[in-house]
């Protein structure tokens, strides 16, 4: 399992990285993907909608469960990834870059995990 050093990670699966427009990208990580299998829909994300750090952006579903994507901090959803509606297996195939949406935020990132300290979390949660 892959747990790229340059990503900062939530407790709840999602991986999020600052982009060069400025903006936030979030998906989920490798952990998550495994966990899930393959995954069947993602989706729910609303463009334009503001939300508090924790609550739910969207959902990931897979052929055994559902699971929420939550946002990584306060802010406002700017993006989704529309590829991903079509073709969610792209996750599957290489989560870190296959973001699902795009946040735009004045919150720091700096409180999340990082790799190393993810990589611990996710070998306790599965």
């Amino acid at each position: 399992m892959k747990f790229p050093a340059e990503l900062k990670y939530t407790s709840t699966h999602e991986w999020v990285k600052k982009g060069d427009d400025g903006l936030l990208w979030i998906g989920i990580t490798d952990a998550a993907q495994d966990m899930l299998g393959d995954l069947v829909f993602v989706g729910d994300v609303k463009v334009g909608q503001t939300l508090k750090a924790a609550e739910t952006a969207g959902v990931v579903e897979s052929v055994k469960a559902a699971s929420d994507i939550y946002a990584p901090v306060d802010g406002e959803v700017v993006a989704f990834n529309d590829a991903l509606e079509s073709e969610p297996q792209q996750i599957n195939a290489d989560p870190y870059s296959a973001w699902i949406f795009k946040m735009k935020t004045a919150a720091s990132i700096d409180g999340l995990l990082d790799a190393k300290a993810y990589e611990a979390h996710a070998a306790d949660s599965h």
